[in-house]
C-alpha cells in the first residue's frame, strides 16, 4: 500500500509543473508570513485556516493533476454550468451574509457546520469560478469559428449572464465585476470584435443612470468616495486612506514582522487589504517581490494557453490568468486609494479558506493542461481519449 501511495505521489509531482508550483506557492508563504506575524491582531486561528487550506488546496492538486482534462471537460462541462447556477441559486436562498456579515454584507455565503459558537461556511462563488471558466472555455472552442455573429453572442451572454445574473441579485457587485472582467478577457481572445465592447460601454453610459438607482445606498457611497476617499475621510474613506498610511509606513524595506503599526487599525487588514499589511512589513522591496511573482505566474499561464493544441485548453488557462489580472488589479487599487473598496480578495495573499482553496483547484487545472502539453509521459497515458 505504501509502495503505491509512494508511486502515486512521484507520478503526480513528476506532471506538476514546476514553475506554477514555485510562484503559487511563494506568494502563499508571503501570506503565511505575513498573517503568522500578525496573529497578535488576526488571532491563530486566521494562520491555522489559511495553512490548512494550503495543504487541502496540495492534495487536491495531486488529484487534479492526474485527470484527463480533455476527457471531463467534454464530457461535464454542461454539468458544470448546471451546477453552478444551481449553487448560487441555493445560496441566494438560503445563504447568509458571514460569520462577520453587518446590515451592508452581501447574502453570498453557506453555512456548512456549527460546532459550539464556531460556525464553518464557503463562499460558493469562489469556487464557481473556475467551474464557470472551464464550461465558458468550451463553449468559446464550440463557437469561436463565428464568434462574431450575433446568433453565436445570444448563447454566450445567456450562459454568462446566467451567473452574473445570480451574483448580482446577492448584491456581491464586487465579484460580479470580476466576473465581467474574465468574461472580457476571455471574449478579446476569442476573437470577438472590439466594436461590440464599444457598443456595450456605450450603452453602460447611456444607461448608467437607471442602472444606479437599482444600486444599495452604501453601494453608491462606496463608488462616490471611491475615487475620492479623502471626502468622506471617517466614513467611507477611513479604509483606504489608513491603508495608504500603512504602505507608507513601510518605507523602503518594511517595519519588520511582529512590529505593529496601522494595520493593527485597519478593517480587514488580513483579506481585502492585505497588501496594505504586507507592505508595511516588508516595505517597497516586497511589494516589488510579490509584484514580480505574481507577473510571472501570469505570464506562466499565458505561456501555456500560447502552446495548447486544444482551444478550451487555452482559453481555461486564459479564463484563469484573467482572473489574477482583474483580482489583482482591483485589490491592489483599493489599497493605494485608487479605485473604489468593494470587497475582493488578493489572490493566494489574502486570507479565506473559500479563496485559497479555489486557487489551488485553479492551479490543479493548470497543472493537469501543461502535463499533457509539456510531459510526453502524460500524452502517452491519455493517448486513448481522443
Amino acid at each position: 500500500m505504501f509502495r503505491a501511495v509512494g508511486k502515486y505521489l512521484r507520478n503526480s509531482f513528476a506532471r506538476i509543473d514546476k514553475k506554477i508550483l514555485i510562484f503559487s506557492m511563494i506568494i502563499t508563504l508571503m501570506s503565511l508570513v505575513t498573517i503568522f506575524s500578525a496573529r497578535e491582531n488576526f488571532g491563530n486561528s486566521k494562520f491555522v485556516m489559511q495553512f490548512a487550506m494550503t495543504a487541502v488546496g496540495m492534495c487536491a492538486v495531486l488529484v487534479i493533476v492526474n485527470i484527463d482534462y480533455r476527457m471531463f471537460v467534454d464530457r461535464y462541462w454542461i454539468l458544470l454550468f448546471l451546477a453552478s447556477t444551481m449553487l448560487l441559486a441555493i445560496t441566494l436562498i438560503i445563504g447568509d451574509t458571514g460569520a462577520n456579515g453587518t446590515e451592508t454584507s452581501n447574502k453570498s455565503w453557506l453555512t456548512i457546520i456549527k460546532i459550539g459558537s464556531r460556525t464553518f461556511q464557503i463562499q460558493p462563488s469562489e469556487f464557481v469560478k473556475i467551474a464557470f471558466i472551464i464550461s465558458f472555455s468550451k463553449h468559446l472552442s464550440l463557437v469561436k469559428h463565428s464568434i462574431n455573429k450575433i446568433n453565436t453572442l445570444m448563447p454566450l451572454a445567456a450562459h454568462a449572464g446566467a451567473i452574473v445574473g445570480l451574483i448580482l441579485l446577492s448584491g456581491d457587485l464586487g465579484v460580479a465585476l470580476v466576473y465581467i472582467g474574465i468574461i472580457a478577457i476571455m471574449l478579446i481572445y476569442a476573437g470577438l470584435s472590439l466594436w461590440y465592447f464599444a457598443a456595450a460601454g456605450g450603452a453602460v453610459v447611456v444607461l448608467f443612470p437607471f442602472l444606479w438607482d437599482f444600486l444599495n445606498p452604501y453601494q453608491q457611497e462606496r463608488i462616490l468616495y471611491g475615487f475620492q476617499p479623502e471626502l468622506d475621510p471617517t466614513g467611507y474613506g477611513f479604509q483606504p486612506l489608513l491603508s495608504l498610511d500603512a504602505i507608507s509606513a513601510g518605507g523602503f524595506f518594511g517595519r519588520g514582522l511582529s512590529s505593529g503599526g496601522f494595520y493593527e487599525a485597519l478593517p480587514a487588514s488580513h483579506t481585502d487589504f492585505i497588501f496594505a499589511t504586507y507592505c508595511e512589513m516588508f516595505g517597497f522591496v516586497g511589494a516589488v517581490a510579490f509584484l514580480v511573482t505574481l507577473i510571472a505566474l501570469v505570464a506562466r499561464m499565458i505561456n501555456i494557453a500560447k502552446k495548447c493544441r486544444n482551444e478550451f485548453g487555452s482559453f481555461i488557462c486564459i479564463g484563469i490568468a484573467g482572473m489574477f489580472i482583474v483580482q489583482s488589479v482591483m485589490n491592489i487599487g483599493m489599497c493605494l486609494a485608487l479605485l473604489p473598496v468593494i470587497g475582493i480578495t488578493l489572490p493566494f495573499m489574502s486570507y479565506g479558506g473559500s479563496s485559497m482553496l479555489a486557487l489551488y483547484l485553479a492551479m490543479g487545472v493548470l497543472h493537469a493542461i501543461s502535463a499533457y502539453e509539456y510531459n510526453s509521459g502524460t500524452k502517452r497515458q491519455f493517448r486513448r481519449y481522443k
